[in-house]
């Protein structure tokens, strides 16, 4: 994304998110922080964060659909496999399932 924001002439990616523990890790921040170090170095583009406050479902737009897809793919009776989940969550909202990201071990 910062790429093709970059051939556009675009200096920053502004992303709001919600208060997800993914989303405020210190692995992600430290991440961005790294990434935004070498943007600025280098001319890219930066990438801003910026969270709703939190218990604020009302402000996230798209917090209605998580509910009622975490709702649908859900099952009381035990935890689902990593595979089971993404196949669900695919079937309900209809979309392509994609190979997951590959993640350094660094």
């Amino acid at each position: 994304m910062c790429e093709h924001l970059a051939s556009e002439g675009k200096k920053a990616l502004l992303m709001i998110w919600d208060n997800a523990s993914w989303h405020v890790s210190q692995r992600v921040r430290a991440w961005i922080g790294a990434h935004n170090r070498q943007a600025r170095a280098l001319g890219g583009v930066r990438i801003v964060t910026c969270r709703l406050p939190s218990k604020s479902p009302w402000l996230n737009r798209i917090e209605p659909c998580w509910v009622h897809g975490k709702r649908a793919i859900h099952e009381p009776e035990r935890p689902l496999t990593r595979a089971e989940v993404m196949e669900r969550v695919c079937t309900y909202y209809g979309c392509e399932q994609l190979p997951p990201l590959e993640q350094d071990a660094g």
